[in-house]
């Protein structure tokens, strides 16, 4: 059995590239999918295919038409969808995947610091797990897998 797996969160740093190699070193029998981590590319995408907007208004409208389409087809795809909280960067996209699997009801593992317990208190309860971080996450999935 092979499950795939949408990492939801930020795209400013390589938490997925991390979590990517230790499931690996694991050997987990997962396909790791998710929102476009080239940022350049994402804010883009919407000219790139559509043309020159006339204002940055547009080009962001644009570009989340391309990315939520990309969103939304790997998101249903998906076995299992794990969304990451972090401290540093605001969330929106992080809540929006995970509220999109809830209302698909694709089996959620919610990541999150304890000290966003209480912002993330009503996603976390309608996680299947909530963990603190990558490294518990990579544990549930590997725990699907015993026998």
């Amino acid at each position: 059995m092979e499950l795939i797996v949408y990492l939801a969160g930020q795209i400013h740093d390589d938490w997925r590239n991390q979590l990517k190699e230790k499931a690996d070193g694991m050997q987990l029998p997962v396909t790791f999918v998710g929102p476009m981590e080239n940022h350049e590319r994402s804010d883009n995408i919407g000219e790139e295919i559509l043309g020159q907007q006339p204002n940055s208004i547009l080009k962001d409208e644009a570009a989340s038409k391309f990315n939520n389409l990309r969103t939304r087809i790997l998101l249903r795809k998906s076995d299992v969808v794990i969304a990451l909280f972090g401290e540093k960067y605001r969330q929106w996209n992080s809540a929006m995947d995970a509220a999109t699997a809830i209302a698909l009801n694709k089996p959620l593992i919610l990541i999150r610091p304890a000290s966003l317990h209480h912002a993330l208190k009503e996603i976390s309860e309608k996680a299947q797990v909530t963990v603190e971080t990558p490294d518990q996450a990579l544990a549930a999935l590997s725990y699907i897998f015993e026998e």
